[in-house]
């Protein structure tokens, strides 16, 4: 699966690290939910680094269709709330 972090550029993903995403997915939505501004920032940044940690990034001057799109680390949660879908960020 190819992943954009909003900003950043796109990495590769193989699709067994699907399930780690979406837990944290989950927990970013729930605290979105509960207005939990800090919770929000420290799990955005954990689901950014998870994507950058297990992807493998492509090439600056490669331009796919991405499958799965995140904010940039600095968005607001008002932001990143109006991304989302019922389910999260990441569809499943």
């Amino acid at each position: 699966m190819i992943v954009r972090i909003m900003g950043e550029g796109q990495w590769t993903l193989a699709d067994s690290h699907f399930a780690e995403l979406n837990k944290l997915d989950d927990e970013l939505l729930a605290e979105m939910e509960g207005g939990d501004d800090d919770g929000f920032h420290r799990t955005l940044g954990a689901l950014l680094d998870a994507v950058r940690r297990f992807g493998e990034p492509l090439p600056d001057d490669a331009l796919e269709p991405s499958e799965l799109i995140l904010p940039a680390p600095d968005a607001s949660l008002e932001e990143v709330r109006e991304m989302l879908s019922d389910g999260g960020l990441i569809p499943g």
